[in-house]
């Protein structure tokens, strides 16, 4: 399918990763027009990261794959899914939102390290459970390319490193650069956790 070179835009102070799942509440008037029409043509729009007046270079397109809730004054909640990572050629602010010409960027061939995967999923294991007091179902293990992407999507990663990931063209690189993260915010998460029940158990908080 020929995927659009001009895309409606929706800059936002997130970073939305291809495979994952955004809810997204609607609320402005120039983005209900954009929701309306991309609902209507079922097009997919650009969300990108906005910070310091000024947009990222690289973002994904949102898919909307479900509309949650409509609100009797036009409001609408909706669930979007990242599909394709794009490169922003030139920024259109011709109509109520803004739209861009798009380059959609390509993966080199992907490197199968059987190691790397296996400690990558051992490590985000842990993680979930401690932050979600679960364990993990990858209901799209099927997606390989984007199981970076969907892990970073649940932890808490500071927003410049979410853009990093996103803007990073290996395979193999991304899934380093996650497991890499992880290694260092298992430990503190832990120990967090551990005070946070200790001092639920002694009757005292932390100064």
């Amino acid at each position: 399918m020929q995927r659009p070179n001009r895309i409606p835009l929706f800059p936002l102070d997130v970073v939305l990763m291809p495979g994952s799942e955004f809810p997204l509440h609607i609320f402005e008037p120039r983005y209900k027009l954009m929701i309306a029409r991309c609902l209507e043509e079922k097009l997919e729009f650009g969300m990108i990261l906005a910070a310091n007046q000024s947009v990222a270079a690289v973002g994904c397109t949102a898919e909307i794959v479900q509309k949650l809730r409509d609100y009797p004054d036009g409001r609408m909640d909706i669930l979007t899914k990242g599909r394709d990572v794009f490169h922003l050629t030139e920024l259109f602010d011709e109509k109520e939102y803004y739209e861009g010409a798009v380059d959609y960027v390509q993966d080199g061939a992907p490197a199968h390290d059987v190691e790397q995967e296996a400690q990558l999923l051992q490590i985000f294991e842990k993680c979930h459970a401690v932050l979600f007091g679960r364990p993990w179902m990858d209901v799209a293990a099927e997606e390989t390319g984007t199981l970076a992407y969907r892990m970073a999507a649940l932890l808490p990663m500071e927003l410049e490193k979410r853009q990093a990931l996103l803007e990073m063209r290996s395979q193999h690189d991304r899934r380093e650069f996650v497991l890499r993260w992880m290694e260092r915010f298992l430990p503190k998460l832990v120990a967090v956790q551990r005070t946070r029940k200790l001092s639920g158990g002694n009757g005292h908080t932390l100064n």
